[in-house]
């Protein structure tokens, strides 16, 4: 029996081969070079700036933060040291911009708004994954360039930057932008329309904020205040949310400890109870990210999985290390899938079933995810940043559009 039959007998799953692999066959490379006027560089807060403002506000000195951290277990030092070498790689970025001639404008995250996104011809996101989503959150136009330098590679993965080489040497990379070295690649994102009733479509940017969830709730309750709360579904007609998700969308309780109450259907399918700790339906970019932790394998558990396959069925597979090892490679590779494709993964996070909530689906491949809130204190937060109240009676429509695609370029090697 081979490996991808045998995971589809155990787990129900049909392992996919990432189209990331191979991405420059043919002429998908591109063919002219890029050299934008204008570039805005987003930067990220670093935590020693976090903690600067966070005790400067309170008439705090520099002593006193150190003294502070110090008490928290946390090294001053340290902090400052990672600082100065985000800073130092900014510089890196800006000055290698300039000298190609370019007209460059950095900005703080906390300042990076809808002007920035109209004013620059291409974005440079600098920091990490979070900087980065955050970036590509107010760009909706779908021909703006947006590139990903990871300024901390030591303490930061960068899954969405570039190769952290580039880090260190960005010269080489604007000299493959300008030769052409280089493909355009199109992450597909997702769009979601909030409809019902008691909605609020007014978000709750969670950036640059460290909100408790007292004061996660306040904020949605103040933006209730200021936004048009609309009454009967009847009369609500659906609301296109003004953020497009690059990673995922997820859906539950505030209160993570509370099980999350809502109605589910797939691609237009029958409505379904579920009682879980949330819902995450993400993109071919989002599958490496929190969808593959929920939905990933660990060996001891495909070990105990084979060993009951062995002996209820009889089947004839060895229980050695690198047998089991291949398999949960194998399997967890089947959960990730190519940015690019115009589809959706769901899963149903820790599904209860019982006589009344069933759990057929749990999990699954799917271009578009309705969900009915039956919630009391819900939210539903969009790449980790931006949340909007979700509960009861509101329902959301999850799914792609090519239009909301983001340009990104993968540099040939």
């Amino acid at each position: 029996m081979s490996y991808r039959k045998l995971l589809g007998f155990l787990f129900g799953v049909k392992p996919t081969v990432s189209c990331v692999r191979g991405v420059f066959c043919g002429a998908s490379h591109g063919s002219a070079g890029f050299t934008p006027a204008k570039v805005a560089v987003v930067t990220k807060t670093t935590r020693y700036e976090f903690e600067q403002q966070r005790y400067r506000c309170a008439g705090l000195s520099e002593e006193d933060l150190k003294h502070l951290l110090a008490m928290k277990g946390s090294s001053y030092s340290g902090l400052l040291e990672r600082h100065n070498i985000h800073t130092r790689n900014v510089q890196h970025v800006v000055d290698s911009l300039r000298k190609e001639g370019m007209e460059v404008r950095v900005v703080k995250r906390r300042e990076y708004d809808e002007e920035t996104v109209r004013w620059a011809d291409a974005i440079v996101s600098a920091g990490g994954d979070g900087t980065m989503l955050l970036v590509a959150s107010k760009v909706l136009d779908k021909h703006k360039p947006v590139l990903g330098v990871n300024t901390d590679p030591e303490r930061s993965e960068g899954h969405l930057c570039l190769p952290v080489r580039y880090t260190h040497s960005f010269p080489e990379a604007l000299q493959k932008l300008k030769l052409g070295e280089f493909r355009w690649q199109w992450r597909q994102r997702i769009r979601i329309y909030l409809e019902g009733t008691g909605i609020n479509p007014t978000p709750v940017d969670l950036h640059e904020q460290q909100l408790s969830l007292e004061q996660h709730n306040k904020a949605h309750r103040t933006s209730a205040g200021s936004s048009l709360y609309e009454e009967p579904e009847s009369k609500s007609g659906p609301h296109l949310l003004p953020v497009r998700g690059l990673n995922e969308v997820f859906i539950g309780e505030s209160l993570s400890s509370r099980a999350s109450y809502y109605e589910i259907s797939v691609d237009d399918g029958p409505w379904e109870k579920q009682k879980s700790s949330g819902l995450n339906v993400c993109t071919g970019t989002g599958s490496k990210a929190w969808s593959y932790n929920i939905n990933k394998l660990v060996t001891q558990a495909v070990e105990d999985v084979l060993k009951i396959g062995k002996t209820q069925i009889g089947l004839d597979i060895p229980l050695n290390r690198n047998f089991i090892e291949k398999v949960t490679s194998e399997y967890n590779e089947s959960l990730t899938f190519s940015p690019e494709e115009s589809r959706l993964f769901f899963s149903v996070r820790e599904p209860i079933v019982n006589r009344v909530f069933s759990s057929s689906c749990q999990r699954g491949f799917t271009t578009k995810v309705c969900v009915r809130s039956r919630c009391w204190d819900a939210c539903m937060v969009v790449d980790g940043g931006t949340s909007f109240e979700f509960n009861d009676g509101a329902i959301a429509t999850i799914s792609m559009d090519a239009d909301d695609a983001l340009r990104t370029v993968v540099l040939r090697d």
